[in-house]
């Protein structure tokens, strides 16, 4: 499906000597300065009827009009993939993802993503970006994610993202008996040395992470989990850094750790547990049209909970 877009709008006096693309970015608030430069370099906004360039300064007063035809972002193909959705409306989805879902195509994983079901369940979303995708989690990290369904509204959300008007809060099972909860103000970045891996390093980018206890066990605890930025592996990354990794974490989970004489069940469920156990369990925001509160919660999986009865279990057992 391609959409087109007709646009007109005057400069106005007081923004003469300003860049094009500056003064688009302003008339035409809803879309980016970048998709903006594009459309100009492409030959679709006329100044007075002439092809500008993006460096061009205006004097005010020239007519601008923007012709722009809503490209297909990628050469995805949909597919008939179940999406258990959470809330839709003509602006967002909200998608609640199974663990072992990738949200994105990559080299080798071309199929069966998150944004291959999208494009199925609403093929509009060709022209958007990434396919509306605006934050990520993890392949085995469960969860709320949110979809912007056009160019305005993925904009938008990116600008809510950047300045933390989103809230998102997950439920973990970490390693260790935690004694009380905390903030983790640790900036992330490539590990020096394993490129795929992520760490607290110096030079790394701003991460800050909240977290609080909600239940011990023997040798486990299960917490709640605030993001106030939004970096690769952040929550596993800064769990690890406090050596409490998250239980299954495969990558930065350390050694596995049973309780000392504790049941089968439990030994069983703890080496049976191959993901890290993460779940974005709430996502809160300010709809970017409506500017209504909305406020979202996904019930622990499946597998979570069963970990949690059986933690909980064995906790009892042994102080009796």
């Amino acid at each position: 499906m391609v959409e087109e877009l007709q646009l007109q709008a005057t400069v106005p006096p007081e923004m003469a000597g300003q860049r094009l693309d500056r003064v688009l970015a302003q008339l035409f608030s809803d879309f980016s300065r970048a998709r903006l430069q594009h459309w100009i370099r492409a030959g679709q906004v006329s100044v007075d009827g002439i092809q500008p360039r993006p460096r061009d300064r205006v004097t005010g007063g020239e007519k601008i009009a923007l012709h722009a035809v809503l490209e297909v972002e990628g050469d995805w193909q949909p597919e008939a993939i179940p999406l258990d959705i959470i809330h839709e409306d003509e602006s967002l989805l909200v998608i609640n993802k199974p663990a072992g879902l990738v949200v994105h195509p990559a080299a080798g994983n071309r199929d069966g993503t998150l944004l291959n079901a999208l494009l199925h369940h609403a093929p509009e979303l060709a022209a958007v970006p990434r396919a509306g995708i605006v934050h990520r989690l993890d392949k085995d990290t469960s969860g709320l994610l949110v979809i912007a369904r056009n160019l305005t509204v993925h904009k938008r959300l990116i600008e809510m993202m950047q300045a933390r008007d989103i809230q998102r809060e997950y439920q973990a099972v970490i390693q260790g008996v935690m004694t009380a909860g905390n903030t983790v103000d640790a900036p992330i970045g490539r590990h020096p040395l394993q490129r795929k891996r992520m760490a607290v390093v110096r030079s790394g980018r701003l991460a800050v992470t909240h977290y609080r206890v909600i239940e011990r066990f023997r040798a486990h605890t299960h917490i709640r989990v605030q993001l106030e930025t939004g970096r690769t592996h952040q929550i596993r990354v800064h769990m690890a850094h406090l050596h409490y990794p998250l239980l299954g974490d495969p990558v930065y989970g350390g050694r596995l750790r049973i309780p000392a004489g504790c049941s089968q069940a439990l030994d069983e469920q703890l080496h049976r547990f191959k993901r890290q156990a993460l779940h974005a369990q709430r996502l809160q925001l300010s709809h970017p049209l409506t500017g209504e509160d909305m406020d979202w919660q996904a019930a622990l999986p499946d597998d979570m909970r069963v970990l949690l009865d059986v933690l909980r279990q064995d906790a009892n057992e042994s102080s009796e």
